[in-house]
């Protein structure tokens, strides 16, 4: 797979210091997404690539982008014979042999990192390939959302109805008792009708359920990407509250799918979560193969109805669309999760988990111990998910500076603590490099 540098900001490669300086290499390991997406949107590289003078390095997953074979993601998911090497496993394969390369023209200590899906690979990559990379940071990344290791597949979900109150009470338990009410009207003659007409949707609703997922996943969407600079949480909150003293509950709550998709729209698609996207049809075989993280709400203390995971329908859907059966122990076996700390304790050092506690995936993203000192250093905050992807590094030391203000001087502390952190891993690094050229000095002059 080449090293893609299409579209990358030329003023990254400015900051480096140079083959055989010592600077380091931030590998970016591309996720779910073509590779593009990931140039404007990431900021850490932007952001600290004058600091440590690193050259920033960009790699595409396998499949996305413009790495799909035989021309487009639908024609490569209809070769049964090959789809089986889109995997988790083969991706950081293919990252281990770029950057080999990378390593054997340069001569730099490699830092990969990730956000969500590619934090999770960024994890797994330096558990793997401790050769090749020196360090890793994991933003935002569910490496313990499988097999139901932290808690139950409710994780996702309780914060999200966290998030909403912590927002908006108003808007909190408009939301919530909506549901009811598209279920009565539902039921009614006429009422998909109705329904139809008040939301505006672009094709006649079959069900209840077909509006109810589409609100939901609207809901999820907004709590996982609030951040800067649009807000969509704040943003939709602020629309169905502004609603309230004009309309009824179906205004409110439409009035925030307005502000989700735009006014203008003359009709609103209950299937755009489920859109033929490239990301869509690719991490839905990822998901089916081998990704199985079992989301789910099972209780009515959520602002959303029960609607609980259930494999054996999971495993019929898999199958009819793909042929295959899911593998919900697949992760597990190959990269582990089970006793995390033990394992990070007896065999992993230099991996960054940072978490916001806003996210929805942090609760199988929580590692909150910190593990030999900072040579593993784990922890969680109180911001929203990914914050420009990897920004949030710059809170990673939040639980140890919890006491300080959300003040710019506080904020300044945390980020210039996290790059002293990152900066740890290349001091350990250029030790390691010159007691073995002193040893190989001695060496040769016993030798001698």
């Amino acid at each position: 797979m080449p090293l893609s540098s299409r579209n990358m900001p030329s003023t990254l490669n400015t900051y480096w210091g140079g083959a055989n300086s010592s600077s380091p290499i931030f590998a970016h390991l591309g996720a779910e997404s073509p590779l593009d997406h990931d140039f404007l949107r990431v900021g850490f590289p932007v952001d600290h690539a004058p600091f440590f003078n690193a050259l920033v390095v960009y790699v595409e997953h396998r499949h996305y982008g413009e790495s799909v074979p035989f021309g487009s993601m639908e024609e490569a998911l209809k070769n049964e014979t090959t789809r089986g090497f889109f995997n988790s496993a083969q991706a950081i394969a293919d990252y281990a042999e770029v950057l080999l390369y990378v390593k054997e023209r340069f001569s730099s200590p490699v830092i990969v990192y990730g956000g969500s899906y590619g934090g999770m690979l960024a994890a797994w990559f330096r558990l793997k390939y401790p050769h090749i990379a020196i360090g890793a940071l994991a933003s935002s990344a569910p490496v313990l959302y499988f097999d139901n290791i932290t808690r139950p597949q409710d994780g996702y979900y309780w914060i999200v109805t966290k998030d909403f109150p912590a927002t908006s009470g108003s808007c909190y338990r408009t939301i919530k008792d909506s549901w009811d009410v598209v279920d009565n009207i539902a039921s009614q003659p006429g009422g998909l009708s109705i329904l139809s007409q008040r939301f505006k949707t672009c094709s006649h609703l079959n069900s209840g359920v077909e509006l109810k997922n589409f609100l939901v996943s609207m809901c999820a969407s907004s709590a996982q990407y609030n951040h800067p600079p649009d807000y969509p949480l704040t943003v939709l909150c602020e629309a169905i509250d502004r609603a309230g003293s004009r309309t009824d509950i179906f205004g409110q709550i439409f009035a925030g799918v307005e502000s989700a998709f735009g006014k203008n729209s003359s009709c609103y698609d209950v299937n755009y979560f489920h859109r033929p996207t490239e990301t869509n049809e690719g991490w839905g075989w990822q998901v089916c193969s081998e990704m199985v993280m079992p989301i789910g709400r099972t209780v009515e203390a959520h602002m959303f109805q029960p609607a609980p995971f259930n494999l054996t329908e999971f495993t019929q859907y898999c199958k009819l669309v793909y042929g295959v059966p899911p593998r919900p122990h697949w992760i597990t076996t190959y990269y582990g999760g089970h006793d995390i700390k033990l394992t990070l304790q007896k065999f992993a050092s230099n991996i960054i988990f940072s978490n916001g506690r806003k996210d929805p995936y942090s609760s199988g993203g929580y590692v909150i111990y910190t593990i030999k000192e900072i040579i593993v250093f784990c922890l969680s905050f109180e911001v929203m998910p990914i914050l420009d992807h990897l920004v949030m590094v710059f809170w990673l030391i939040y639980r140890v500076l919890e006491d300080l203000s959300d003040s710019l001087l506080a904020i300044s502390t945390r980020s210039w603590f996290a790059l002293d952190l990152i900066n740890s891993f290349f001091f350990f690094f250029e030790n390691q490099r010159e007691s073995q050229k002193e040893k190989e000095k001695e060496k040769e002059m016993r030798g001698n």
